[in-house]
């Protein structure tokens, strides 16, 4: 019995620690995107200091302690992503501290992947079986939830909401967070480009969490600030202090 408590207890603990949302796809592809295991496993630590340290950027003997290897098999691994365009290295300015910073970009990753899904490389598996996505049904079968209109949004080019909020998070959303969205456009009626807007003003706050967009439409909702432009003005104002 006290055993069966000790492991309990050990569980309860490493759970608490919190857990790493992988996409499912990234498992599946790797091999298809002649990736080794190191560097596999290089994505997923990218994605774990992403989301439970909200570290962007780790640095290389970060990665390397994780990783348990040397600095030119972790060198060379990076370089071989970056290469493939896989992941990309972005420059951060946040306009109210005026400190500029470097992040890690996996949208390169997520694309490669959506292009061998699309392709009919490999079947997405849903449910008990698998089906092949084709060229024309991505959206309807990546995003079950909420089918988003593809439109001009405030990233520049045309794009799907959720399709941006996975790539400026670095990873697919969770069903919860799907609903967290639903809810601002469904029951907030939230339109689509002030919540992409949101988006980017958490980005460059550097503080990409929900709870910080949803904070940021609360406080234009209390304003009556309802479009992109009036939000900019709001924006603007606040930083200047007037």
């Amino acid at each position: 019995m006290e055993g069966r408590g000790g492991i309990a207890r050990g569980l309860a603990e490493a759970y608490l620690d919190g857990a790493v949302s992988i996409p499912y796809a990234l498992l599946r592809t790797y091999r298809a995107l002649k990736l080794s295991d190191t560097e596999g496993m290089l994505l997923i630590q990218l994605m774990a200091f992403r989301q439970l340290e909200q570290n962007e950027f780790p640095t290389m003997e970060q990665l390397q302690e994780r990783l348990g290897s040397s600095p030119a098999v972790v060198g060379q691994a990076m370089q071989k992503l970056v290469k493939q365009g896989l992941v990309a290295i972005d420059e951060v300015f946040d306009p109210v501290t005026g400190v500029q910073s470097d992040r890690y970009n996996l949208s390169g990753l997520f694309q490669k992947i959506g292009a061998l899904l699309a392709a009919g490389e490999l079947p997405l598996r849903t449910g008990g079986g698998e089906v092949s996505l084709g060229a024309g049904d991505p959206a309807d079968s990546l995003y079950p939830l909420r089918q988003s209109v593809t439109k001009t949004s405030v990233f520049g080019g045309a794009t799907n909401l959720f399709a941006v909020f996975e790539q400026e998070f670095g990873r697919p959303l969770s069903p919860m967070e799907v609903e967290t969205i639903n809810g601002w456009l469904d029951k907030d009626k939230y339109d689509e480009d002030l919540v992409l807007f949101a988006l980017k003003e958490s980005v460059f706050a550097g503080k990409l969490h929900f709870r910080y967009i949803d904070r940021i439409l609360l406080d234009w909702g209390r304003n009556r600030v309802t479009t992109v432009e009036e939000a900019r003005a709001h924006t603007q104002k606040f930083r200047t202090g007037r």
